[in-house]
């Protein structure tokens, strides 16, 4: 298995060596040269497995045995897993028939991120010791320094993952006061020797754009060996294919032979959505058509990627420049637009507007794993099938530097028709504003019959209340026969600050301060007098 850059200035990599640099030095992603092959008999050979018998089926498509023995990467599995609370690592809630929670937050920080970050450690960790073994008597040890860019769960992920290990450094940037007091607690109050954290005045797209130039920085990079733990690190998007391959495990035995499922995901930087194509190109059967498909994008009010299926324009900010109309093709495949959120704005005008929102790991300007999804793209849409397949992978990453240069210049790009069409037949997407995020969590705390069966009650956090808002309100094709896996990528109370007051019970009291006599005789006359007269004003009853 070979690895190479979505923009094709970089020599092929290993697994080994794409995991270690993270960022490619022509500023591209690293994707495997070819989707491999699942076994043929993979639906019923996996279907008892295990979450981490499935994760070593799925990483061994990916990572040669000359790299990582089985029996090694068996253990680097298992002792990566072992830190969840949950059995099944990433369990299923069913709301309704037709609609589940995948429950991503088991992990030791309750976020999303520990299925990929635990194991990224312990690799990040494997190689060294590796390297380190093999080295000359005499000379100094190779080191990592790791730096990485977070909105809030990413950071305390990587750091937990990372803390105490051999070998390696962690330097984490998030925008100040922007990211949950709990998610900050989390990286904060981490003392290990070699855990650094830094506050960034400015945006997590700021802090990313620092991450991005340190990594461009042939020789810091070179001198200080950097490592990525963001999810432009092809490790993290191999981890979390595996829990869609286990939520299809767990509802396959209630689908009708009708139905298709369908994932729904929250989406900020389009990692955990990209490790779901990754699982359709694999083979995993979802959606019903192209009018019906199997992944669902949900953004906040930072809607850059809605924004992108609704009108083909990729862009920081909203334009409606005539250059920049919407295709010909009216057929959007998203939920309705129904407001937005009045939230901060970055402090650098150049960079577009990021609003704060209730959803903060959602708050982004720029989704960066987009540019694996735009590879893929133009390779199915934009290259001849008569071609071979080296000509065909040299044009889809010079049509990627393309569009990324451009975004770099100008802020934007436009895709043609057939990408889109291309991108709407794999994707739809739909935004949710704050209120509506608000509501949603409400409703599902209340157990409100339209959403959950049985009257139960389920607490949601506000990144998975956005996914379900998008979920229940989809316009796209028929819904008859989908069963939904919303995922949720963090647990609620790593969000307190938006929960309060929503979830409170309405409360009467009267403030007395002190002895005051005279109140409280005045508070028991009117109120026992008005009690009084509405009894005397209810009809009586006749026996």
């Amino acid at each position: 298995m070979e690895y190479i850059s979505t923009r094709g200035g970089s020599p092929t990599l290993s697994f080994e060596q794409a995991v270690l640099s993270g960022l490619a030095p022509d500023g591209g992603l690293y994707i495997p040269k070819r989707i491999p092959e699942l076994p043929k008999d993979w639906e019923s050979a996996w279907s008892k497995l295990t979450f981490t018998e499935l994760a070593l089926e799925i990483y061994s498509l990916f990572i040669p045995s000359e790299e990582i023995s089985r029996e090694e990467l068996k253990e680097l599995i298992e002792r990566s897993y072992s830190t969840f609370r949950h059995p099944a690592i990433a369990p299923l809630k069913k709301l309704t028939p037709s609609r589940h929670v995948v429950e991503l937050w088991h992990g030791p920080t309750f976020a999303f991120k520990d299925v990929a970050l635990q194991f990224l450690g312990n690799l990040f960790e494997f190689f060294l010791n590796r390297k380190n073994q093999k080295r000359p008597k005499d000379t100094p040890a190779e080191r990592i320094t790791v730096v990485g860019a977070t909105s809030g769960d990413t950071g305390s992920a990587a750091i937990y993952g990372l803390r105490g290990k051999k070998d390696i450094s962690i330097f984490i940037l998030h925008p100040k006061g922007r990211v949950s007091p709990i998610q900050e607690a989390q990286m904060t109050t981490v003392l290990d020797n070699n855990v650094f954290n830094l506050a960034v005045n400015g945006t997590f797209d700021d802090c990313q754009d620092i991450v991005k130039t340190l990594f461009n920085d042939t020789q810091f990079n070179s001198t200080y060996r950097l490592g990525a733990i963001n999810s432009i690190n092809w490790a993290r998007i191999l981890a979390q294919i595996v829990y869609y391959f286990s939520s299809y495990y767990a509802l396959r035995p209630s689908l009708k032979p009708n139905q298709a499922l369908q994932f729904v995901v929250p989406t900020g930087n389009f990692g955990d959505i990209l490790a779901g194509f990754y699982a359709h190109k694999l083979g995993l059967p979802m959606g019903i058509s192209s009018s019906t498909p199997g992944l669902v994008i949900a953004t906040n009010s930072n809607d850059i990627l809605t924004r992108f299926w609704e009108t083909g324009k990729y862009e920081k900010q909203a334009s409606t420049d005539d250059d920049e109309s919407s295709p010909s093709d009216t057929t959007v495949q998203t939920a309705p637009v129904v407001g937005s959120s009045d939230g901060k704005q970055a402090s650098d005008p150049k960079h577009g507007l990021v609003k704060e929102t209730l959803s903060p790991a959602m708050d982004i300007l720029v989704s960066s794993n987009f540019e694996r999804l735009l590879f893929y793209l133009a390779f199915d849409s934009l290259t001849e099938s008569t071609d071979s397949e080296e000509e065909r992978i040299k044009s889809s990453q010079a049509q990627v530097k393309e569009w990324m240069d451009r975004l770099k210049t100008t802020g934007r790009f436009r895709v043609p028709q057939p990408t889109l069409t291309a991108a709407r037949s794999l994707f739809a997407a739909g935004r949710v504003d704050d209120e509506q995020t608000k509501q949603t969590i409400l409703r599902y705390f209340k157990g409100d019959e339209d959403v959950l069966e049985d009257g139960q009650r389920y607490v949601v956090d506000p990144h998975t209340a956005v996914g379900l808002f998008v979920a229940e309100n989809l316009k796209t094709g028929s819904q008859d026969g989908i069963v939904q896996a919303v995922l949720s990528t963090a647990h609620p109370a790593k969000f307190a600050e938006a929960f309060q007051g929503l979830l409170d019970k309405p409360r009467r009291v009267f403030d007395v301060k002190g002895i005051e006599i005279q109140l409280t005789k005045d508070v028991i006359i009117s109120h026992s007098d008005a009690l009084s007269r509405q009894s005397l004003q209810e009809p009586t009853t006749s026996v």
